[in-house]
């Protein structure tokens, strides 16, 4: 008598499904609550006294601490602290958010104090997204990682969508709220971690007697002999760069169009909506079209519609062309990310996404002043025309034979 066969899950594939689903639950209810905060923050500062210069010297400093605290501490990361590390930023930053929120309920509370806790809740952030990213390729099997890939992403722009409208929404009943849901989502994410039972240790040992900075720059020197990881950093980070200049030239063209908040909010809403449904396709139409023609397709598709925003002035318009954009652009960036993790060994996961991750986010800190200069001493629609001449030359560059055969190369872990 033949024995059934069983279609039970191998007992490590369940705790890899159980820790990445404690994973996304984590990066969700973080992404949530930074959302809700960071978004009326600029409205308690100016509400304060502050000036927007000041405000916007906050926000800089914030996102540069960021940039140079991601790859430092990604090397503890590598060695093996990675559940420790996360953990422990989670906590700090609930603290520091909690902070905040305490102050605001018991009165006005100096700046002094507003941007200490700001800056220490960028630190633990900057070190608990070092320590995550090389998370799912150690819950998820190599096959996997695209979906997982995806639904994190997914994560992020419904995030986008609500956070906001949750902090607006919290911030007229108090000032205190937002930050005190910011604390609570961090509390969510320890306690999300802290329940994580996978293994989360390097495999490698510590290279021993090397520096700091040179084990720290081990990512770079694998982003530079890798055709993929290098093709990966200048399509995220050229893409990245587009669509934040973009978004700022809708707010510069509605607003001289006379449209108010409303208006820039529905944009944003549907292109919101848009990269979710983009994100969550994602691993699908890669399986049917294959990844060269998915990102060669994607990078050309781009190229009109950011030449098409040049010439776009009603809301609808703008609308529809940017939700386009949002809707295209994780088709492509969900499969790179995926391919990135495929091909990292699992020693090296934080450093090497700290390096993509710099450069994206350097790019996108870059963008509003670019594309305010350029709205500036040229014309609303200079923005786009230069953001559909950046887009031509990525389309150009993954048309090219090599670069097509490295996506049409299959992923090895």
């Amino acid at each position: 008598m033949e024995r059934p066969v069983s279609t039970a899950r191998p007992s490590h594939q369940r705790a890899g499904l159980r820790d990445f689903r404690l994973l996304w639950w984590a990066n969700a209810a973080d992404g949530v609550g930074s959302q809700a905060s960071g978004a009326v923050l600029p409205l308690l500062l100016l509400g304060l006294g502050n000036s927007p210069q000041v405000v916007g010297l906050i926000a800089g400093v914030s996102t540069a601490l960021g940039l140079v605290l991601g790859p430092l501490v990604a090397v503890p990361v590598d060695r093996g602290a990675r559940k420790r590390v996360m953990l422990g930023s989670a906590v700090v930053a609930a603290l520091a958010m909690g902070c905040v929120a305490l102050a605001l309920a018991t009165g006005r509370p100096p700046l002094g104090l507003v941007l200490a806790a700001v800056l220490v809740e960028r630190f633990a952030t900057a070190c608990f997204e070092a320590a995550a990213r090389g998370t799912v390729a150690l819950v998820c099997p190599g096959p996997e990682q695209p979906r997982a890939v995806s639904r994190l992403a997914a994560a992020d722009q419904g995030a986008l969508i609500t956070g906001p409208a949750l902090g607006g929404v919290l911030y007229q009943a108090a000032r205190a709220f937002p930050f005190l849901a910011d604390a609570l989502s961090y509390v969510v994410s320890a306690v999300c971690v802290g329940a994580m039972r996978t293994d989360l240790t390097a495999t490698a040992p510590a290279e021993r007697g090397e520096s700091l900075l040179r084990e720290g720059a081990a990512g770079l020197r694998l982003v530079r002999s890798s055709p993929l990881l290098r093709l990966v950093l200048v399509w995220s980070a050229t893409v990245n760069l587009v669509v934040v200049a973009l978004y700022y030239q809708a707010v510069f063209t509605l607003q001289r169009g006379g449209h108010g908040g409303a208006v820039l909010g529905a944009v944003l809403a549907a292109s919101g909506a848009a990269g979710l449904a983009g994100a969550l396709a994602a691993p699908r139409v890669a399986g049917r079209l294959g990844a060269a023609r998915v990102v060669t397709g994607v990078t050309w598709l781009l190229v009109p519609l950011a030449a098409a925003l040049a010439t776009a002035t009603g809301a609808w318009a703008y609308g529809l062309l940017f939700s386009l954009v949002c809707l295209l652009m994780p088709l492509a960036s969900v499969l790179l990310q995926a391919r990135a993790l495929q091909v990292t060994a699992l020693a090296l996961q934080a450093r090497t996404g700290a390096v993509l991750a710099t450069a994206t986010t350097g790019t996108a800190a870059v963008a509003p002043v670019l594309s305010g200069a350029l709205a500036d001493r040229v014309s609303t629609a200079a923005p786009a025309v230069a953001c559909g001449v950046a887009m031509a030359l990525l389309a150009v560059h993954t048309s090219r034979r090599p670069v097509r055969d490295v996506l049409a190369a299959r992923a090895t872990a």
